[in-house]
């Protein structure tokens, strides 16, 4: 069985999607009645963006092992990711209850709904922490969520200590260096130049791939909740096919530079051909996907030139509450600069620049999208992103927060509430905190009162 676990991953990881859900859908009978197997065809099922299989398979391994702990945690992921939220505040609870230290499930228990005075889980949390926590990865966990709880309980003071208690505990066990990713946004510039990318084809009228990028808290769940709820429009999440993709193509490089200008010169109807190969291979029946990862802000050069029928949505934010709703998020993988108030001054700033170069490069392709916009002017924004897409007015994208497919962000509870604009802001309650970040902002040129809301 283990060959045939490892056969689909190396699957996956060749684009191969439809190979890999077929070697999926054969085990299917056989984790009906296996839990451990169940467990494991489940992850494969989430990394590929199908949450409801996932979420079937961990509740068939929940009735088998009511009592697995590792079940009951991983069915409580899959929960929320397909918006049963109070099933898994409820399985976390019993999480917690029979297993003190699983701090994961605190912070992720933390962030499902707005906590209140009356009901909240400060003091078991403090109690914990004044008992001495000698995992630092559980203490992170612990002083994150205590964050989130105090601020919903307005009492920001202590909320921020925690955040930044945890942020400083987790850049620690980090060795991560902020100007490696500055260099590399600084070298995608430079390679996909004016004359990489002249006599491109501009933007086909069919039907294609919708990307939509930013940094992550940008906005661009929101988004992405907002356009699929089109008819014509489905979402795949964030899925890392594209880069896997490049990768792919690209071969062996001796370091990033050398990864850079290999992808500058690859093979593009190969590379569209991948891509749009894997992200079909999933099997979803809808004229439009949507391709919801941040990072492929990196990728556009690409995007561009390798497929015509793209269109690319670029999420912007007020750059002190973007930084900030970065920094008080815990991400389970990737983005190691959100730790330090410096890093992330000078990656928004690097982001910023490669954004500039992305629209001088690439006229009209790139449609901004500002969140204080959006949550200020919602229908006509909506309109402009619908009409960049392509597609016919639907008033359902109105009521995103009725969409029902899963979702498996940061934001997964959050999308599932009407539009609100309380987060527009939200950083002058830590203005004295966050001084650090808003001089390192001023370095670069980046003025924060002319960009406040």
């Amino acid at each position: 069985m283990q060959s045939r676990l490892k056969e689909i991953d190396e699957l996956i990881n060749l684009g191969q999607i439809a190979q890999a859900r077929h070697q999926l859908s054969d085990l299917q009978g056989a984790a009906n009645n296996d839990p451990a197997l169940a467990q494991h065809v489940a992850a494969f099922y989430s990394q590929l963006g199908f949450h409801q299989e996932a979420y079937d398979l961990y509740a068939i391994a929940l009735q088998s092992k009511p009592d697995d702990l590792n079940v009951l945690y991983n069915a409580a992921t899959a929960a929320i990711a397909v918006g049963k939220l109070q099933q898994a505040e409820d399985l976390l609870n019993i999480v917690i209850n029979a297993k003190g230290d699983d701090y994961d499930a605190y912070y992720n228990r933390s962030t499902l709904k707005k906590q209140t005075a009356d009901n909240n889980h400060i003091k078991q949390m403090e109690d914990l922490l004044k008992a001495g926590i000698p995992d630092h990865k559980g203490a992170v966990q612990l002083f994150y969520a205590l964050a989130k709880e105090y601020e919903d309980l307005g009492d920001y003071e202590p909320g921020f200590l925690h955040l930044q208690r945890g942020a400083n505990l987790r850049a620690a066990m980090l060795s991560y260096r902020v100007d490696d990713d500055v260099q590399t946004m600084q070298a995608l510039a430079e390679t996909f130049d004016r004359s990489v990318l002249e006599g491109i084809p501009g933007p086909s009228s069919e039907p294609g791939p919708i990307f939509i990028v930013g940094l992550p808290r940008s906005g661009t769940t929101l988004v992405d909740r907002i356009v699929s709820s089109h008819s014509d429009v489905a979402s795949l999440g964030e899925i890392n096919d594209l880069a896997l993709a490049v990768v792919r193509l690209a071969g062996k490089a001796q370091n990033k530079q050398d990864l850079i200008e290999k992808t500058a010169t690859l093979d593009m109807q190969a590379l569209e051909d991948s891509y749009l190969g894997s992200t079909a291979g999933r099997g979803i029946d809808a004229a439009y996907l949507v391709d919801k990862t941040p990072s492929n802000f990196l990728y556009l050069g690409l995007i561009a030139k390798a497929m015509p029928t793209a269109r690319i949505i670029h999420l912007t934010r007020d750059p002190m509450d973007s930084c900030f709703a970065i920094y008080k998020t815990l991400f389970r993988m990737g983005y190691p600069y959100s730790y330090r108030l410096e890093d992330l001054g000078d990656y928004y700033a690097a982001y910023a620049r490669l954004m500039a170069h992305w629209h001088n490069v690439l006229p009209g392709r790139i449609l901004d999208v500002a969140y204080h916009d959006l949550v200020s002017d919602f229908e006509p924004q909506v309109r402009r992103l619908l009409d960049h897409c392509g597609l016919d007015w639907l008033e359902a994208c109105l009521s995103f927060h009725k969409n029902s497919s899963p979702s498996a962000t940061a934001s997964a509870a959050q999308v599932r509430q009407p539009l609100y604009a309380s987060s527009v802001g939200r950083w002058r309650r830590y203005a004295d905190h966050l001084r650090p970040l808003q001089a390192r902002l001023a370095q670069h040129g980046i003025n924060i009162e002319d960009q406040a809301s």
